[in-house]
């Protein structure tokens, strides 16, 4: 290639540039770092989609409220940062006696939330709670001690609540929802997942109420009243077309006295009550004793306003030393079916 060649090439190049311009900056995420003693919420309120808000470890005595999409609230890990409640409660959180709130509307859901690595401890209200939300991702989470639920989310689609702990709440360790202020049929959960938890000690491990299309997997339930509670009703579309596998629920015997809802709770493994085209498969479900009710392995139960639970599937459980049975069917729909559980003993018998 000769001079001309390469003076005509580069007054070319020039010339595509100019008239081009130049590219857009890409617009990179910042890091909100944020140490004990300095305010969350003024770094989450700072943040802009795809930012994080990073807590250094320490003790925090705050609530924060996430409302802008796509910010992710991260620790140092669950026993290095720690939310607890303030001497005087301050926002909107706080004063719900709420220790995280991810808060979205039905009309306009808040996307990609993340919360992961730290603890919310001794709350009035809920640990975490989250209200109108999508892609909402909570991991590596510890709640406890407090005053409702650990880990709480309604009006929430896809979802994914994962390798959390939840302790010695005042109601459920992990609870979803349609949604708890209104009566309505149950949502369609778009896949939502609860996965890889422990929950112990609490009067519910995980609830799931009025909801369909989600998982509960891989999680372990021990030392509550009630390891895995699936609540339906009468409302229209029902709450099922879900699945409860693979999870490890053992000594649930913690004695939880009644509601106007309940009867008194102990020795409850995993109950389904009033919800439809449910799998309950390839669970190992031990050691659940009591005399409620509600008591036993797997139990079927029908729904409290008296819906029978239908076409629930329960199969190729492993359950042992529960009381009083280790498979309860104490509905009176006729379309639930029971098949390839190891267990031995069955109320009716048989089912065995």
């Amino acid at each position: 290639m000769n001079r001309r060649h390469i003076a005509f090439l580069a007054c070319a190049t020039a010339v595509v540039a100019a008239g081009m311009g130049a590219a857009p900056a890409v617009q990179q995420p910042t890091v909100h770092r944020v140490q004990p003693g300095q305010s969350i919420q003024k770094a989450v309120d700072a943040a802009e989609p795809g930012d994080t808000v990073l807590l250094a470890a320490g003790t925090y005595r705050q609530s924060v409220d996430i409302t802008s999409p796509d910010i992710t609230l991260r620790g140092q890990g669950a026993n290095r940062t720690v939310l607890m409640p303030a001497a005087k409660a301050k926002g909107a959180c706080a004063e719900a006696g709420n220790g995280i709130c991810v808060t979205g509307t039905d009309a306009k859901p808040l996307e990609d939330v993340s919360v992961r690595s730290l603890t919310v401890r001794g709350f009035a209200g809920n640990g975490l709670w989250a209200t109108g939300t999508e892609h909402l991702q909570i991991r590596f989470v510890s709640a406890g001690k407090n005053g409702r639920w650990g880990i709480a989310a309604e009006r929430s689609v896809r979802g994914v609540i994962s390798h959390n702990l939840t302790q010695d709440n005042g109601d459920a360790g992990v609870f979803v929802a349609n949604t708890v202020d209104t009566e309505e049929g149950a949502r369609d959960a778009g896949r939502t997942v609860i996965r890889h938890n422990r929950t112990e000690g609490n009067r519910v491990g995980v609830t799931v109420r009025r909801l369909r299309n989600m998982s509960v997997d891989h999680n372990e339930a021990t030392g509550n009243c009630a390891a895995v509670f699936v609540v339906g009703d009468e409302s229209a579309p029902r709450a099922g077309r879900l699945s409860v596998t693979h999870n490890h629920v053992h000594a649930n015997n913690k004695h939880c006295e009644q509601t106007p809802r309940l009867p008194f709770l102990q020795g409850s493994g995993i109950v389904l009550t009033g919800v439809e085209d449910t799998l309950v498969a390839f669970n190992r479900v031990e050691d659940n004793k009591g005399t409620s009710p509600l008591s036993g392995g797997i139990v079927l139960f029908k729904s409290l306003v008296g819906t029978p639970s239908e076409r629930n599937e329960i199969r190729d459980n492993l359950l042992t030393g529960n009381g009083p049975a280790d498979l309860a069917n104490r509905d009176t729909a006729k379309t639930n079916t029971f098949s390839r559980n190891t267990c031995t003993l069955s109320e009716p018998a048989g089912m065995c």
